[in-house]
């Protein structure tokens, strides 16, 4: 870890007097003095990092290099700051006199300069007496050619998706079958209660694998369906509205009014008509049982919960029927461990089976430890050398019986590049069982500075591949992927590995989170992860010793009168990210954001409130991530100057226009082509729009603008929206109450290659004939509320890649009949609500990839007819063996020609339903 704090200060450093050579020109001999020795420590922190936990000089020694680098970095900060500041005092001062020059004077500067060269002096001599120190207390040097080996060093590797697992449950072949007959078979026949079933056992022993494989074989036989996290610092309301979101498939926001008895209650409503399955995984405590328990409906339908817990009380306390896991035994271990190896065979390598044996037996059995251990020896060379030095670690000591793992997780860790610990160790600073965002995950990454660059590929490229080499290694879990390309959208970190990644970074001063926060002590960590209560909890008396550059709010957002405790000791953040804005609430950015000139994401998450943003937000010229979700709010024109802006999300967001006195005194044109290095943007339509500036951001892979785009859909839009070739996601949506078809005037997408989804919201009137239209490797198309009023199959089924189709509110207004059929590539097929509300009749036919019954059809109200034509075995199941009064009614109405058994040929169903 100390090394990683010492290259990302070396590529600062590097970054920085490239950029401003002409201010550290004045200081160039102490800044190359400074970097050469940090170079030569970099390396030798390589071999010393790993082995500081079992020598103390050591670990004293690398801990004091790792300060000295910290120092390092916050002068440069500093600096860099103060220059900045200055800057913009004097562009203040100056703007209406465009003739002035607005750079900082050689006489502004020089009192910052001499306060640079003495304290990078300073910080020189102190690494002198670092390295003295080495030699006078006999801190030995790498032996081998091996210890200085540059682990840091990124390496190339060829571009690939990661491949879609399926959940691994080795040794689990009776427990599922047990579970499954307990939820479902045994149930249909004899149990018309809900019923309750727990897992319950140890940390590591795959509870929640088991859990999310039984939920996926058994939910297509229940009327709705819901998964939650629990964890430690649980909220009941939180869980009862995440139940109800999932068990209703909508993505509604809390209000003000939700209270945990509203939810409950709304909650209960829905479900009492409903067969359901709720799975809550890892349950701490009977409480939360006893809080969620009293909304959820005990008679009739045989509804299901399933509960994972550590702790058999939780269980017994549930009244449910127990089940309990044990370790693998011997033959189990060895088969996982082989599987996680990558061995399609599950044959030991030639040579290496003794020894794996050996390694398997440390496990104990252990799913967890056989997983991780056979993560790590993937990646390793196939040679005795190479797996004898596994074993031989010292590491193993850590794990104390067949309860810890700890030893194997420290393995493990251990074991990774230099490139990649910080970068999983930050995996640890959000809450137990959450869920993050990959893309919010790789940007804080980024803005961070863990990411280094590679040739050519944009830090995102590379910080995915940093991504996936973590989830190859096991260290990071998937949770869940894309269905059309198998990226991964979102993951999570197991919490044994999130106990190390908390212990190894608070050593590391890496971060701290607000559970594990002694407020006796100044904080000396770099990061934070907060609750907002803490901050009146007198921890802010604590910051003004702090080097913090990262404040992440874990809830609510910080109050405006709480900003006067950090102002004065946070002026260096680089990452500030603000938590959620509950519904309907109008939050104001404090000014003093803008005295964050250093900082790169600035995060703010909701939607439906009103975000004030101040003026001084254009000062933050290093910001490359400003995300602020569907929060409504203006941006003020400036925003266009923030020229380093990688990532701009602001979907419900709309630029304000320039005033004349602007218009007429701002140096240079305002406008979206100042930012070049925009990958992402989302804003709603305005005069932005106009002109062909949107076309120059030729780095944009997604791009989505809403509102009422009629007065810009012209020309110059079009131009734009062809030359972007580089677009993987594109959204347009017109609300304009005066309708201009969107479609009308957009040129062909045949050059944009790399465009997979495509959403396309207001007026269409008809889709475009031509399949040299579209995209040639499209695969995902939306349609919302364009009042189709031509079937549009016929045009869909010649696109050759397109595997889900969505139609949205809307979409088809006055369509009665709808005819599908030979659009063999479509697997996915979804219907929101409103989106044709006059269809009577619906032919589906061939559809030999879809195994899922579309997603929308079953509240299709006036729907009379459903004929499903040589369709797939597994979506005919499911419309004829799924229990429920919408299932009922469909299959009155519905025909079939394809057999489901070898007996079945042709079926006309009556409300009976199918036996």
């Amino acid at each position: 870890m100390a090394e990683s704090s010492v290259a990302s200060f070396l590529e600062k450093l590097g970054n920085l007097a490239s950029q401003e050579a002409s201010l550290f020109g004045e200081v160039e001999g102490q800044v190359r003095l400074l970097r050469n020795e940090l170079e030569w420590m970099r390396l030798f922190l390589e071999y010393a990092d790993a082995r500081r936990r079992y020598d103390k000089r050591l670990k004293l020694w690398v801990n004091q290099i790792r300060d000295a680098a910290h120092d390092a970095e916050d002068v440069l900060d500093e600096f860099m700051f103060k220059v900045e500041h200055k800057r913009q005092q004097r562009l203040h001062r100056l703007k209406f006199l465009r003739f002035l020059p607005s750079c900082v004077s050689v006489a502004d500067k020089l009192p910052f300069i001499q306060e640079l060269n003495d304290r990078i002096t300073g910080i020189n001599i102190t690494i002198e007496k670092i390295l003295a120190n080495k030699k006078r207390y006999g801190i030995e040097n790498p032996s081998t050619s091996e210890a200085w080996s540059s682990s840091n060093e990124v390496p190339c590797k060829e571009k690939t998706l990661p491949v879609v697992e399926e959940i691994d449950v080795v040794g689990f072949e009776t427990d599922a079958k047990s579970v499954k007959e307990l939820l479902v078979e045994a149930g249909e026949t004899t149990e018309t209660r809900r019923v309750v079933v727990s897992i319950v056992g140890m940390r590591g022993l795959g509870k929640t694998t088991l859990a999310k494989k039984v939920y996926n074989d058994v939910k297509q036989h229940f009327d709705c369906d819901a998964w939650v996290y629990v964890s430690q610092e649980y909220r009941t309301r939180d869980l009862l509205f995440e139940i109800l979101n999932c068990v209703r498939n909508e993505k509604r926001i809390m209000t003000e009014l939700d209270s945990e008895a509203a939810v409950g209650i709304e909650l209960r409503n829905f479900l009492s008509t409903k067969k359901y399955l709720i799975v809550m995984d890892d349950i701490w405590c009977t409480q939360v049982w006893k809080g969620l328990n009293a909304y959820l409906p005990i008679e009739g339908y045989g509804s299901r919960v399933l509960i994972t817990a550590r702790n058999k009380e939780v269980a017994l306390h549930a009244n449910s029927h127990l089940h309990e896991l044990h370790p693998l035994n011997e033959m189990e271990s060895e088969e996982l461990f082989l599987r996680k190896m990558g061995s399609s065979t599950l044959a030991w390598p030639q040579g290496l089976e003794k020894l794996g044996k050996e390694i398997v037996a440390k496990c104990k059995g252990l799913p967890l430890a056989i997983v991780m251990l056979g993560g790590l020896l993937s990646m390793k060379e196939k040679t005795q050398f190479s797996w004898q030095k596994v074993l031989d670690s010292k590491d193993w000591h850590l794990s104390q019986g067949p309860n810890s793992c700890l030893g194997i997780l420290a393995l493990s860790y251990n074991d990774l590049p230099n490139y990649l610990k910080s970068c999983f160790l930050y995996c640890g600073i959000f809450p137990e069982n959450s869920k993050v965002k990959s893309s919010e995950l790789i940007r804080l990454w980024i803005a961070e500075g863990f990411v280094q660059t590679r040739g050519a590929e944009t830090l995102e490229d590379l910080a995915e591949d940093y991504l996936y080499e973590l989830i190859q290694r096991n260290m990071i879990q998937v949770d869940k992927r894309d269905r059309l390309d198998g990226r991964v959208k979102s993951c999570r970190i197991h919490d044994f590995l999130r106990d190390l990644a908390i212990s190894e970074a608070k050593d590391a001063k890496l971060f701290e989170v607000h559970e594990n926060i002694d407020v006796r002590y100044p904080i000396s960590s770099r990061r934070l992860s907060i609750e907002q209560s803490l901050i009146k909890k007198n921890i802010s008396q604590h910051l003004h010793n702090s080097r913090l550059r990262s404040l992440i709010f874990l809830s609510e957002p910080l109050q405006e009168n709480s900003w006067t405790y950090l102002q004065e000791h946070i002026k260096l953040l680089q990452v500030l990210d603000l938590g959620v804005c509950q519904y309907h609430n109008i939050y104001t950015l404090p000014r003093k954001v803008g005295e964050l000139i250093n900082l790169k994401y600035l995060c703010l998450r909701g939607a439906g409130n009103r975000i004030r943003l101040p003026t001084p937000i254009v000062r933050l010229v290093n910001l490359q991530t400003l995300d602020l979700d569907c929060n409504l709010l203006c941006l003020h024109c400036k925003v266009w100057k923030l020229q380093q802006l990688r990532h701009l999300n602001c979907p419900s967001g709309i630029v304000s226009t320039k005033s004349f006195t602007e218009r007429f005194f701002i140096n240079g044109d305002l406008g979206v082509h100042q930012l070049t290095n925009l990958q992402t943007l989302a804003l709603q339509g305005g005069e932005w729009l106009e002109g062909d500036g949107l076309g120059q951001l030729t780095q944009l892979r997604q791009l989505k603008i809403m509102g009422g785009l009629t007065p810009y859909l012209k020309e110059g839009f079009f131009k734009s929206i062809a030359q972007l070739t580089a677009l993987e996601n594109l959204k347009l949506i017109n609300f304009s109450s005066k309708r201009k078809t969107i479609a009308s005037g957009l040129m062909s997408f045949s050059h944009h290659t790399r465009l997979q989804k495509l959403v396309f919201g207001g007026r269409l009137e008809k889709l475009p004939v031509d399949t040299g239209f579209y995209p040639p490797n499209l695969l995902q198309l939306k349609l919302w509320e364009t009042e189709l009023e031509q079937d549009p199959m016929s045009i869909l089924g010649e696109l050759p890649n397109s595997r889900i189709l969505k139609l949205l509110w809307n979409s088809f207004h006055q369509l009665e009949f709808l005819h599908m059929e030979h659009l063999s590539n479509l697997e996915d097929f979804t219907v929101e609500e409103g989106a044709m509300p006059k269809l009577r009749t619906l032919q589906m036919g061939w559809f030999w990839k879809m195994k899922k019954f579309p997603d929308g059809l079953l509240g299709l109200r006036n729907l009379q007819e459903l004929n499903l034509l040589h369709c797939s075995n597994e979506l005919l199941k499911e419309v004829f063996r799924t229990q429920g009064e919408d299932w009922n009614r469909i299959r009155l109405i519905t025909s079939q020609t394809h057999p489901i058994s070898d007996n079945t040929r042709f079926i006309l169903l009556d409300d009976i339903g199918f036996h």
